[in-house]
């Protein structure tokens, strides 16, 4: 059986635009090895994974990749994943085996600060930022996706980094959003600006690279005590060995925190403030993410091509990893894409959903704390949701009540329906009166227009 290895496609020069999946890809290539005895075509060997950059998260139930198709099922996200080669090969890919008690509890919780501290720098150097997003990040993945995700999964991925982010108060690193901002108060007629006569209006209005002038200093000092506290950490744990934990022996950690700091020393950008801060705060991690990269996804950039090639000896020769290209998109697939987009876009839909893959996520977790805590979660989320809709139809059924209540809408026939009805009843009344009863009738409308005639 060979593993299939769905990530994220290439960018920056690295094999995937995801720190996750970078983490991912890196423990393969340190724990896996690249082939295996077997009938294979190449010297009797065959491949023992591959890496597939469909960068499609909706092939898998929780919507999330990087994700692991093991012939019968799929399991997503890093520690799942790196769980189910430890059992898969009887512990034998399993790159923490050496350690002790102390080694494994700095490879959790310093796992668990990667996560929670290095993600967010990467939103905000990689998504919230409009010059970075717009100019490096957005065209990365216009060059990734097929129709109609390049149209859909760009902007969901900006508005998530933007909700994770929220609490660090850096939200005007974008750009876009504060130039709106600044536009919609200079029309509102109750704010200050908007009482003033445009005669009397002597600057001239923002525009992005005067607000990014302005806000610049003012996040430098922000943006480089953030990621200070990301770096003095691991820059201690490291010390002087070849790896966090040991000198000679990588371990899982060393795969996160190439996936994280990778994304942030290596890219290109417009507005490296993130690299700059690590280069000049800590040269010897940045030395070790080099080194680490290197070793993992080899010594030449990864382009995209390399990831799309059909020609497997070509392949090969440029890249060191086993790339297969992904399958091309269905016609059927793409309009599954474009209902869930319009289903993520609707608010009581998207929260029904969000919460049926949270419960697919722990149905996925092996750990039974961690299963049961992320299954509550789901529950809760749910609960909320069902909660909001009883009260949006109570809501409609007052205001309609009310609206029966005081008159304003009728339930009966149309106005329209009831004249007609009338007047064919007066007709069937006509018709039933005798010839003398209309005849005495015409003679005294006859008399009384005479009378009003003077005749």
């Amino acid at each position: 059986m060979v593993l299939e290895l769905h990530v994220w496609g290439p960018a920056f020069g690295l094999p995937s635009i995801d720190p996750q999946c970078l983490a991912t890809i890196a423990y393969f290539a340190l724990a896996v090895p690249a082939k295996r005895a077997g009938s294979g075509g190449d010297g009797g060997r065959e491949e023992e994974w591959v890496l597939v950059a469909d960068s499609d998260p909706g092939k898998v139930p929780t919507n999330e990749l990087p994700a692991l198709w093991t012939g019968t099922r799929w399991i997503s996200r890093f520690r799942n994943i790196v769980q189910y080669l430890c059992q898969y090969s009887g512990n034998e890919w399993n790159l923490d085996r050496w350690m002790g008690k102390r080694e494994r509890a700095d490879c959790i919780a310093f796992s668990s600060f990667l996560e929670s501290h290095g993600q967010p720098l990467v939103d905000l150097s990689l998504y919230v930022s409009s010059e970075n997003y717009n100019s490096a990040t957005a065209p990365a993945f216009a060059s990734l996706l097929q129709w109609p995700n390049q149209w859909i999964i760009p902007p969901q991925l900006r508005d998530a980094a933007k909700k994770r982010t929220d609490y660090l108060g850096l939200s005007s690193l974008d750009l876009d959003a504060m130039e709106e901002e600044e536009r919609q108060k200079s029309r509102d007629p109750t704010s200050a600006v908007g009482q003033i006569p445009k005669s009397l209006l002597r600057r001239p209005p923002p525009t992005v690279s005067g607000l990014l002038g302005k806000t610049a200093q003012q996040n430098r000092i922000r943006l480089e005590g953030t990621t200070a506290a990301f770096v003095a950490p691991l820059e201690e744990l490291l010390g002087r060995k070849g790896f966090l934990l040991a000198d000679e022996i990588p371990s899982s950690l060393d795969c996160l925190a190439l996936g994280y700091l990778s994304l942030a020393v290596v890219p290109e950008l417009k507005y490296s403030w993130l690299r700059d801060a690590i280069q000049s705060q800590s040269a010897r991690l940045a030395t070790y993410v080099d080194r680490l990269r290197k070793r993992c996804f080899g010594a030449e950039r990864v382009d995209v091509g390399m990831a799309f090639c059909e020609n497997e000896q070509q392949q090969r020769q440029q890249s060191s990893l086993p790339w297969r290209v992904p399958e091309r998109m269905s016609a059927g697939s793409m309009g599954l894409r474009v209902l869930e987009g319009v289903a993520d876009s609707l608010p009581i839909v998207k929260e029904l959903r969000a919460s049926q893959r949270l419960q697919r996520r722990g149905e996925e977790t092996a750990a039974g704390e961690e299963q049961e805590l992320v299954a509550a979660v789901a529950k809760a989320q749910r609960r909320e949701v069902y909660t909001s809709i009883v009260t949006v139809l109570a809501g409609i059924g007052l205001f309609v009540s009310y609206l029966l209540h005081s008159g304003v809408v009728t339930i009966g026939v149309p106005v329209e329906q009831e004249e007609d009805e009338n007047e064919q009843q007066t007709e069937e009344e006509r018709e039933e009166e005798s010839p003398s009863e209309r005849q005495s009738q015409t003679q005294s409308h006859l008399g009384a227009a005479g009378a009003i005639l003077g005749i």
